[in-house]
């Protein structure tokens, strides 16, 4: 493969053409490299990062993107329809998750361009909820999501990391309880985690969040557009929205099982003082009096289209019935896994599971699964593989593939044990060093992807 996207087969812009090339071209261009890359997802062997699958379903959102791509959504004099669109996604949210079981205070949310976004906006809330605290610090369990420390950092906020139980993989709630203090103004949850697909212990959360007097947010971006219908479904998943005393705010991603296109998701809040404490406003500037719902200014109305449209279509009917395919898919997935005396799910997952081993090196199973098509995303502490199932691995056929795949890759793991694997050399290989060597790594790995811009062949 060619160290820069393409080169072999495009021109290489260094620079603004003198003169444009012809539309038609361009969009030759852009169906080439589209045709190239979308075979990697459609088998259904992809974990995650595309959680429809329909082309059909993204033609639908596109042209519904195209009639407000244009559209600066901070011009709402001028486009009123950005107000339905966010006022009503905002709505749509906090209904799925549960806030009809808030009566005390006004719920409400805001849409952001991603998980990301939601969780930071969250962070950003309650810090400047609570002024009063000078150094104000938040708890998450290991397995939140590195945004959280994303915007600790940013914001100026303590992440205290408690530990998980290795069994549940879930966070230890008496080192939560012991960690809280004067300058804590939030815990966190996950509903469920992106590493083990597991639910935190939401409601002992919610309940040590009353007790001291502190918010608790609930990280939905993975779950919140899926968990709900599993529930329905009569899957054992606990409570973890608004039904849950102390829960104060959640994230959901609309762009993950939500089926929007991808640059969007929810954070909602319970009370609407919350939302709003993270406000920008600046009344003194030249330019005029500015405010800003969000971190973001200008926003492209096409999203809040685009989102509102694919929520309208499906409705609960039609996310029910993918829920359904779903969560039938990675239960059998995972009826597969144990099939192998070898391999050991950790923790309860729920439409997403991990696998690791204490008979060889896990990743040996993802270099032979890799040879077969499939992509699996590698983890760390302990050494392990997961599959977040979306609608494509739903597809007829999928399941057997994976079924007869895996054992064979078991086959070809038992014959290399322990010995260094191909795949997850930065989680495995290099995490044996100090966390220096591996941010060193990392930190050349992103710095060499991104230079590209600067070294152009």
């Amino acid at each position: 493969m060619s160290e820069f996207p393409y080169a072999d087969r495009f021109a290489v812009h260094r620079a603004l053409p003198e003169t444009g090339e012809g539309r038609d071209d361009v969009l030759a261009t852009l169906a080439a490299m589209a045709a190239a890359e979308d075979p990697t997802w459609e088998t259904g062997q992809c974990s995650g990062t595309m959680y429809c699958g329909d082309h059909e379903h993204y033609e639908f959102l596109n042209e519904a993107f195209g009639h407000f791509s244009h559209v600066n959504s901070l011009q709402r004099d001028m486009c009123p329809s950005s107000t339905k669109f966010e006022a009503e996604i905002i709505a749509m949210t906090l209904d799925l998750l549960g806030a009809s079981h808030v009566s005390a205070s006004q719920p409400a949310g805001l849409v952001t361009s991603g998980g990301t976004g939601s969780i930071m906006h969250a962070v950003l809330a309650y810090r400047d909820a609570r002024p009063d605290v000078s150094r104000p610090n938040i708890i998450k369990p290991e397995t939140a999501h590195p945004a959280f420390a994303k915007a600790g950092h940013l914001f100026g906020v303590e992440v205290k990391v408690a530990p998980i139980d290795p069994a549940t993989t879930q966070v230890d709630l008496d080192w939560v309880a012991s960690h809280v203090d004067a300058s804590t103004i939030a815990l966190v949850g996950s509903a469920c985690n992106y590493g083990y697909g597991t639910v935190d212990p939401i409601s002992e959360l919610g309940a040590l969040a009353l007790a001291h007097g502190v918010g608790l947010h609930v990280d939905a971006c993975l779950g919140g557009f899926l968990l709900p219908f599993g529930r329905e479904l009569g899957y054992d998943i606990p409570a973890f929205d608004y039904s849950v005393p102390g829960v104060t705010s959640i994230s959901a991603d609309t762009h993950k099982y939500g089926y929007a296109l991808k640059g969007t998701s929810v954070v909602t809040f319970a009370d609407q003082a919350l939302r709003n404490a993270q406000y920008f406003y600046q009344t003194d500037w030249s330019g005029g009096k500015y405010c800003s719902p969000g971190i973001d200014g200008s926003r492209s109305g096409g999203l809040l289209a685009a989102t509102w449209a694919a929520m309208v279509s499906l409705g609960k009917d039609g996310y029910r019935a993918y829920a359904r395919d779903i969560f039938a898919t990675a239960a059998a997935m995972i009826e597969a896994v144990g099939e192998h005396d070898a391999l050991r799910v950790m923790g309860r997952p729920s439409f997403l599971f991990s696998i690791t081993s204490d008979e060889f090196e896990i990743y040996h199973v993802n270099d032979f699964l890799r040879t077969r098509g499939w992509r699996l995303n590698g983890q760390q502490y302990p050494n392990a593989i997961h599959m977040a199932v979306t609608r494509p691995q739903t597809q007829p056929g999928v399941l057997e593939r994976w079924r007869r795949d895996l054992a064979d890759a078991v086959d070809y793991a038992q014959t290399k044990g322990f010995e260094p694997a191909q795949s997850g050399s930065i989680y495995g290989g290099v995490a044996g060093g100090s966390t220096s060597d591996v941010d060193a790594v990392v930190k050349f790995f992103m710095a060499d992807m991104m230079d590209h811009q600067m070294s152009l062949p």
